[in-house]
């Protein structure tokens, strides 16, 4: 299951891990968030121990969504050794997403 992350443990779960991290800003309001969703979940199951797969509900958290500005969701971000590597907003399907994770395992 993908990770929950706030404004209070995203520098820990995100920005200090060795591993690549795939950040979810997502909305409970936000049709195209309901339909990447399962995508995200799966690839939770897919990369575990492989990699961080969490997700942030940018009403919840405001602090790290306006850090990275984020102004449309769904965004997703990739993160690798705490810097953003890649990027893409909105709906995704897994295989774009998982050759994102992947391209940072190396």
């Amino acid at each position: 299951m993908a990770l929950e992350l706030t404004d209070a443990n995203f520098d820990e779960l995100v920005l200090k891990t060795d591993k690549p991290v795939l950040v979810d800003f997502w909305a409970v309001w936000c049709g195209p968030c309901r339909m990447v969703a399962p995508v995200v979940e799966e690839l939770s199951k897919d990369y575990d121990g492989k990699a961080v797969i969490g997700k942030v509900d940018v009403d919840s958290n405001p602090n790290i969504s306006a850090r990275y500005g984020i102004r449309n969701i769904p965004t997703l971000l990739v993160f690798k050794n705490g810097e953003i590597v890649d990027k893409h907003v909105g709906v995704a399907p897994k295989g774009v997403l998982a050759s994102k994770l992947d391209a940072q395992m190396a």
